[in-house]
């Protein structure tokens, strides 16, 4: 029996895999996400984003709609659609148009017209989730060696912008997902 299962195992496997494995595409949204990441700040600030797209998740939710939507239109149209400022990535819940204007992302699902932007305040020096009804402050720069992160009980604790800030990150960040695996 457990032979069975397992050659059933290795031809589903198989049969996925043969037609994906030409589609790879240039993962473009993941990959504009990464480069934004990489301008914002020095080494340690960039590590703090880094890991807090991940708790939040943007790069899982960017990879994913690359997977499944932006590689395939690539792979099948010849034309990479994130070069384009507006583009529109359809879901199982609807269609999406992300609007990047020089300052920040704007998401509207074009069936119901709600929408978030992810924006960044001159004034305060940090990037906010904005959706219809509130602004959640993502991170902010305090000075040129410590930023404001959020944590799981939605207060602001600055962390210095090097490597014990980021492993204190680490820490505060893998403490609330284990709380809330609980």
């Amino acid at each position: 029996m457990r032979k069975h299962n397992l050659m059933g195992a290795v031809i589903c496997s198989l049969a996925l895999a043969i037609p994906l494995s030409s589609c790879i595409g240039s993962f473009g949204l993941t990959n504009k996400v990464l480069a934004w990441n990489n301008q914002i700040g020095n080494k340690f600030v960039n590590e703090l984003v880094f890991i807090a797209f991940w708790i939040l998740p943007v790069y899982e939710v960017t990879a994913l709609a690359d997977v499944l939507v932006v590689n395939s239109i690539e792979f099948w149209s010849g034309s990479n659609p994130m070069t384009a400022s507006t583009t529109v990535i359809p879901t199982d819940h609807g269609d999406y148009l992300v609007e990047c204007d020089g300052k920040g992302y704007t998401v509207t699902h074009q069936e119901s017209g709600q929408s978030m932007r992810l924006d960044f305040t001159e004034e305060t020096q940090t990037w906010n989730l904005v959706t219809e009804e509130e602004t959640y402050p993502l991170l902010t720069f305090i000075d040129d060696n410590h930023v404001a992160l959020p944590s799981a009980d939605g207060s602001m604790n600055i962390y210095p912008t090097d490597a014990l800030g980021v492993m204190a990150y680490k820490a505060t960040a893998n403490g609330a997902a284990m709380m809330a695996a609980r």
